[in-house]
């Protein structure tokens, strides 16, 4: 499966590595590479998580605060928001139709 990212959704990911990193060196890298380690299960399990609405669903990070909002359309895995999960819930919502 292939994995694109909604501009607002890489944004949301470009920002939280830049505070990660801001807060304590390489802990960015560390949480980058949590989100890699997310979307590989979303890959090899991409229905495997409660729908939110829809066919939209989210998978939590395992050591960061984070989920990863997302679809399957077909062969893509279309990220429509990396959410921290203790701010605004469901802000994401106007980025689907």
């Amino acid at each position: 499966m292939k994995v694109e990212f909604l501009t607002e959704a890489q944004n949301e990911l470009d920002d939280a590595i830049e505070f990660y990193n801001s807060d304590q060196g390489g802990l960015g890298k560390r949480f980058l590479e949590e989100i890699l380690n997310t979307l590989d299960r979303i890959i090899k399990y991409p229905e495997a998580w409660h729908p939110l609405s829809g066919s939209i669903r989210r998978c939590q990070t395992r050591r960061f605060p984070f989920g990863i909002i997302y679809t399957v359309i077909e062969d893509l895995i279309l990220v429509i928001a990396v959410s921290h999960l203790h701010r605004k819930p469901n802000y994401w919502q106007n980025r689907i139709e």
